[in-house]
């Protein structure tokens, strides 16, 4: 059987794509079909090269038709084009979730299919799990090709020009709060991963880490000098205000920016059609600049 790339999946299918967007599977390095849409800017039909695109990103049993997501995609809709996808493990998409880890592959996947549609300039926005992926995928996939990451190692087309991560955790493992305490018990309890699947729709792997994959606070320094934008609530019931601090802290001072958004929940759930649209304004005001 021949091995078909993400491109491979994506190209049959430029042609099509029109002002009602198109929906499409795309096969990551590893292997795993990931459900994904595109959205073209409000008014657009044909993706031109100066069209900034964003990419979405959701939180854990998050997916792609979830109404978090798809009000946040319409948001976005107005000022580029937007790809939306599920995470493996989630929604229709196949594989198991990794809690973080592997996903950074379904969001190279996506980034890589936007850029074969023409798209110069390619922005990633993470809610929650979906932000801790979005540093993690900017700091393995730079513009050069990074050497020592097994399969982030093989393409330079799957790279973010800019950064955006909302809700995301700084360290992993964290169990400070109840809710982050009830989603650690749903990981790596039998009972609880059932109950993930059943009551969440969101499968995750029984097996651990191995190894423990690179933090997003670490990610954070390697991101530099892309533009980086780091957005967290005061009223966020899963990671509290260190984390964003700590993000901010790591990143470069030149091309890093931290809100800290008063009334905010967490995640794209908790998003209001306001701050979405001050985000996706910052998201394409940084992209047609450029880095720095």
């Amino acid at each position: 059987m021949t091995f078909r790339g993400p491109d491979d999946f994506a190209r049959p299918c430029v042609p099509s794509i029109t002002s009602s967007g198109h929906r499409i599977a795309l096969l990551t390095a590893d292997g795993v079909r990931v459900e994904a849409a595109y959205e073209p800017r409000a008014g657009s039909r044909i993706p031109p090269p100066d069209t900034p695109a964003v990419v979405l990103a959701h939180g854990f049993t998050g997916a792609l038709d979830r109404p978090g997501l798809r009000r946040a995609a319409q948001v976005f809709a107005q000022r580029a084009a937007v790809i939306t996808f599920s995470f493996r493990g989630h929604g229709g998409s196949g594989g198991r979730s990794s809690v973080g880890d592997r996903e950074v592959l379904d969001l190279a996947a996506a980034v890589r299919w936007a850029r074969s549609l023409g798209h110069e300039r390619v922005a990633t926005v993470g809610f929650s799990m979906g932000g801790s992926v979005a540093l993690r995928h900017a700091a393995l996939y730079g513009r050069e090709r990074p050497a020592g990451h097994g399969e982030h190692g093989g393409r330079t087309d799957a790279h973010s020009d800019t950064v955006v991560a909302v809700s995301a955790p700084a360290r992993w493992y964290y169990r400070g709060t109840a809710p982050m305490r009830r989603l650690h018990w749903a990981i790596s309890r039998p009972a609880g991963r059932l109950i993930a699947r059943y009551g969440l729709g969101t499968r995750v792997q029984a097996e651990d880490w191995d190894p423990v994959p690179l933090s997003p606070v670490e990610a954070v320094p390697m991101i530099a000098p892309r533009p980086l934008l780091i957005v967290h609530g005061d009223r966020d019931a899963y990671f509290p205000l260190d984390h964003p601090y700590a993000l901010a802290g790591a990143g470069d001072p030149r091309s890093t920016e931290l809100w800290i958004e008063r009334g905010f929940g967490h995640a794209e759930s908790a998003a209001r059609a306001e701050l979405l649209e001050r985000i996706a304004g910052w998201a394409t005001a940084r992209l047609r600049r450029g880095p720095g």
